[in-house]
């Protein structure tokens, strides 16, 4: 994967200079005030204040591509420099949930604004309703998904768990076997209340990912997309801070992965998104 980000990158920087390009176009065609960029490079501008939202400052790799962390990290500096500001979805001190990929080196525009989620502040009306032994949310390039779901199914075949399983394939169908309800995709409220309805989350460790267990509150396993090196580097930050087990999708065993997840504590639920607010009040403050 890492090779293949490299073979990539003539394309990916001609998008950043398009997109930058469209920006100023937008701006004058449409009067313009700000722009708060959700970790696209290429939306900032001298014309009007913009905002960086990401949570990787540093950027991980694995094998001999270590190496070139460091020139990632100017890299990805570089770019973010030319924001007014830098918000990085997570919190300031031990309870941070990125850890190095936005702690470890410090920005002059950078700030704090709390962990984001699509599940923040949305009630659920089966908080006490457990429903299913196991969760499975499907997500991430073809063809690990396809991989891991065809592992998933099979262990949950060969178990006695009720499952509940996620596909992350918007175009696909409800589906229905012994023990296993199937849907290809769910809109956020849906999958709130499936999330309170299951005992144990099995997903990737994507950071919003990690922000939305957060906010539900949910014991959850980690197996990260082989060769995605920010979950890699999440799952093994989560599984230390004692928040979620996590396994290797070339080694999962769910029968052994359920029953270690039970020791894990998850994570502690912060509703609250007064910095954003602040941020947001500040931000409009200034155009």
């Amino acid at each position: 994967m890492a090779l293949q980000m490299i073979l990539s990158t003539p394309k990916i920087l001609r998008g950043i200079r398009s997109e930058h390009n469209a920006l100023d176009r937008f701006i004058d065609h449409y009067r313009i005030d700000g722009v708060i960029s959700d970790n696209r490079y290429g939306l900032w501008s001298k014309k009007v204040k913009s905002v960086f939202v990401t949570h990787q400052i540093s950027i991980k790799a694995n094998g001999l591509f270590k190496l070139l962390e460091p020139i990632l990290f100017i890299i990805n500096r570089n770019y973010i420099r030319k924001y007014d500001e830098c918000w990085v979805p997570d919190y300031e001190g031990d309870k941070n949930l990125s850890e190095d990929l936005a702690h470890k080196k410090v920005l002059p525009n950078l700030h704090y604004i709390g962990s984001l989620s699509r599940f923040k502040k949305k009630k659920s009306t089966h908080e006490s309703s457990r429903r299913y032994d196991l969760m499975v949310i499907l997500s991430g390039p073809e063809p690990q998904r396809t991989i891991f779901e065809k592992i998933v199914l099979e262990q949950i075949k060969a178990s006695s768990f009720k499952a509940l399983v996620i596909q992350g394939l918007p175009e696909g169908k409800i589906q229905s076997q012994p023990g296993i309800m199937m849907f290809p995709h769910l809109e956020s409220d849906k999958m709130l209340e499936a999330m309170k309805s299951a005992d144990m989350i099995l997903c990737r460790p994507g950071y919003s990912s990690i922000m939305d267990l957060e906010a539900t509150g949910n014991k959850a396993i980690l197996v990260p997309t082989p060769g995605q090196t920010e979950q890699e580097y999440l799952a093994k930050t989560m599984m230390g801070k004692g928040a979620f087990y996590s396994e290797t999708q070339s080694d999962f065993d769910l029968s052994r992965s359920m029953e270690m997840a039970k020791e894990y504590a998850g994570l502690e639920s912060n509703n609250s998104n007064e910095r954003l607010k602040k941020k947001v009040a500040s931000f409009l403050g200034d155009l």
